[in-house]
């Protein structure tokens, strides 16, 4: 079995292979206090709940956005995995080419989604990973990473901005029934979302527009994307697991280098 983690500013999403067969998805919240032995003992408890025994795991692939939490997650997988876990860095074969002005400031969670997205669904293709941030990644009919945009993302935007104003209060992010709202939560909400809406299609139309495909496929992943996919009318696929199967796929492709 293979582990997959991918660690956010927000959560780590984490899930186990039997080849392309997941048997588990879990998403705990990323504490950057949080030690080895806790995160252990949790991971260890989910994959009893599931009726997955840890010893069974022989291989990790980790990409992560949160450095200060690389060296605990690290450690959690050699003391209670018996692995030494492979992280998604420069080197590594992915199978697409980074067309990036320096491959190295790419985030690796976002070289796991074009691995995912351009393998699974074919190119040319464009992912949208709706999370803390929104992250958009263009990979051509050769399997190039041309590069994308990167966006404030929902809950980031809805914070901050109520933590930058005196008297806008909290609000839950859910779509109103009108874009007009008639009172201050239902404002917040059409203009955070809506407008994101918007954002999302004028970004994927130039995008077609620029890489000479206005038919490329369109995948949608990140725990925002139900609320924002419906409306764009430019998403065609929805995988909440893009990231996961991304470095599921990453693994293979490293398998001999990887196995410990």
């Amino acid at each position: 079995m293979i582990l997959t983690i991918d660690i956010g500013n927000t959560n780590i999403k984490t899930a186990v292979f039997d080849g392309e067969l997941m048997l588990g998805y879990w998403r705990i919240s990323t504490d950057r206090n949080m030690s080895s032995d806790e995160c252990g003992i949790l991971l260890v408890n989910l994959f009893n709940h599931n009726g997955l025994n840890v010893n069974d795991v022989n291989g990790i692939m980790i990409s992560s956005v949160v450095p200060t939490v690389n060296f605990t997650i690290e450690h959690m997988c050699k003391n209670y995995f018996g692995c030494e876990p492979v992280m998604v860095a420069p080197g590594i074969k992915t199978g697409i080419n980074i067309k990036y002005d320096n491959p190295r400031e790419l985030g690796s969670d976002r070289i796991a989604n074009a691995v995912a997205a351009y393998e699974l669904y074919g190119g040319p293709c464009i992912y949208i990973d709706f999370g803390t941030a929104t992250t958009f990644g263009a990979v051509s009919a050769k399997g190039e990473f041309l590069g994308g945009a990167i966006c404030p993302g929902l809950k980031l935007t809805s914070e901050f901005l109520v933590e930058k104003t005196a008297k806008l209060p909290k609000f839950e992010l859910q779509k109103p029934e009108h874009v007009i709202g008639k009172n201050t939560i239902t404002n917040l909400q059409s203009g955070i979302i809506n407008g994101h809406v918007g954002m999302v299609r004028h970004l994927i139309e130039k995008m077609k527009q620029e890489i000479g495909a206005p038919s490329a496929k369109v995948i949608a992943t990140g725990g925002l994307a139900l609320l924002i996919a419906e409306d764009t009318g430019t998403i065609d696929v929805l995988d909440g697991l893009l990231t996961l199967k991304g470095l599921r796929l990453i693994y293979e492709k490293n398998r001999e280098e990887a196995i410990v």
